[in-house]
């Protein structure tokens, strides 16, 4: 159990089915949807009922994301009917699903940078200086700020209302998305992986919320991809495949492989298919490496053929240090050897050349180029190879692709196929594929399965076994702690900019971790 679920479970089944929410909120029936070339919804159905939380799993691809696109006035429907409080929803907008009580939180974030977390909360619902008059034209930011303060206060969060959203992690964007979400007093908040970039101690605050919430009589449709996570807190779940529905129940009925089975139409055996391998030398070293203000004195090193867990809550320094390692940020102290020889990165070009690569944590925005095809993406970071004078071999790129693609098993119809209309499990085998290309030495992963649904989960596990069976040094920053424990063979814990600690496999749990990551020891 994570840390989240340190506290009990919302509730118990029976007593919720007896006393809260027997009302439904929300009834879909049928629902079909099609785009050019693919049905993405056939028959699909879901009831929600009032004060309670409806889990939706299935694995990427399945229709969730559209199914809730449909419900908030983004897409609408080829098929089916949508009743809301009783009520047939004919014409839905997303304006008009807001006025109806229907709040959504979305996977892909998409706040306005340049603007503060209070007119980001508050952006089109803005309070004016007067209810009428000159002033009615007027934003009182001083309301807006306070309004938003009490709602920061109200979670637990330690941010000032008029801070710019672009001087926030990812982690801290996901949560003002959810204080949104919040202060539009809805009567049914969707959440589309809203703990896809923060930590368990924010997950926390997150489920404390929607207790409240659910207190209050507010429905909430919760997808996630996090087992812990759906046992926590779901009341019932509805499982999707492949744009069908495949069943619905209340959660107490369900268990980890039941649940998978029916998400896959397949049994995996591990989520987490760690293997013993083989752990040679010092790749990497880092001796009391500083950037001022962010870390300070952070030493460890990993080994050929090892994967080094690197833990922490959001805000430790972890991916910064990383960002330091792949030269993308300077260091004002410390060493980083390479197979002990000293280095001086100044850039990410520096260390590819040296055999490091990155995958960011954000893989649409840094990872890829998403309005370029899979052959195009996968060659990217190896142009030189494939350069024969002035021009590239398109022969030796596209060959050099499929080798990829069939090694890392990419379902993709082609090379030609355009990477945003992939799923995000293929999205980040692409990204794999791409620095496997090279002659990797160390690769370092930021969060890589965050997003990504089960199926593609235990994949990407596999991969991460096998280039440590062929010697490479991996460093895997994780805010899953089931991740950590089940692929690490070393865990570093890092806590406010330091390490707090370090701990071999058998040494590592759920309280060790989340121990050395609060500041104890």
């Amino acid at each position: 159990m994570s840390a989240a679920m340190g506290s009990a479970r919302l509730g118990d089944s029976a007593s919720r089915h007896s006393s809260q929410g027997d009302d439904l909120v929300l009834e879909m029936r049928d629902i079909v949807k099609a785009f050019p070339g693919v049905l993405a919804l056939d028959g699909m159905n879901l009831k929600v009922r009032a004060g309670t939380v409806h889990v939706l799993v299935g694995e990427n691809g399945a229709g969730k994301s559209t199914l809730m696109k449909i419900l908030s006035g983004t897409y609408a429907i080829d098929g089916g009917e949508i009743f809301f409080k009783g009520e047939a929803l004919t014409g839905q907008s997303t304006s008009a699903a807001l006025e109806r009580g229907i709040s959504m939180i979305h996977q892909e974030l998409s706040p306005v940078l340049d603007m503060t977390i209070a007119e980001n909360i508050f952006l089109g619902r803005e309070p004016a200086l007067s209810g009428k008059g000159f002033l009615s034209r007027f934003v009182d930011f001083a309301r807006m700020n306070a309004d938003t303060k009490a709602l920061l206060d109200r979670l637990g969060l330690k941010y000032s209302p008029d801070t710019k959203m672009r001087d926030l992690s990812i982690a801290a964007m996901q949560l003002i998305e959810i204080v949104k979400a919040i202060s539009r007093q809805a009567l049914l908040v969707i959440m589309d992986e809203p703990t896809s970039a923060i930590s368990d101690t924010e997950v926390a605050m997150l489920f404390r919320q929607i207790a409240d919430l659910k207190a209050n009589g507010v429905a909430i449709i919760y997808i996630t991809h996090k087992m812990d996570e759906i046992f926590q807190i779901a009341d019932d779940i509805t499982v999707m495949r492949d744009g069908q529905f495949i069943a619905t129940a209340p959660a107490s009925e369900y268990d980890p492989s039941k649940l998978i089975s029916q998400m896959v139409g397949r049994t995996i055996s591990s989520i987490f298919p760690k293997e013993e391998v083989p752990i040679g030398d010092v790749v990497l070293s880092l001796e009391k490496l500083t950037r001022t203000g962010v870390f300070e004195n952070v030493s460890f090193t990993v080994r050929a053929g090892e994967i080094l867990g690197l833990s922490g809550l959001i805000g430790a320094g972890r991916t910064e240090v990383a960002r330091v390692i792949f030269g993308l940020d300077e260091a004002d102290g410390g060493t980083v050897r390479l197979n002990g020889t000293s280095l001086k990165l100044t850039s990410p070009k520096d260390a590819i050349s040296r055999g490091i690569a990155m995958v960011s944590e954000d893989r649409k925005a840094e990872g890829l180029v998403l309005c370029r095809s899979v052959g195009e993406n996968i060659s990217l970071a190896n142009l030189k190879k494939f350069a024969g004078g002035l021009f590239i071999s398109e022969r030796q790129e596209e060959t050099a692709a499929q080798r990829m693609i069939k090694m890392l098993q990419i379902k993709t119809p082609d090379t030609a196929m355009i990477v945003e209309n992939l799923s995000g499990g293929n999205q980040q085998k692409i990204v794999l594929a791409k620095w496997l290309l090279g002659d990797l030495k160390l690769l370092i992963l930021d969060e890589p399965t965050r997003g990504i649904d089960v199926g593609s989960k235990s994949e990407i596990h596999r991969l991460m076994t096998e280039f440590a069976r062929q010697g490479l040094a991996i460093i895997m920053i994780s805010s899953e702690l089931p991740e950590i424990l089940g692929m690490s063979d070393r865990v570093v814990v890092m806590s406010e900019g330091r390490v707090a600690g370090e701990l071999t496999r058998s040494e590592a749990n759920q309280e060790s971790i989340m121990r050395l990551a609060t500041g104890g020891h």
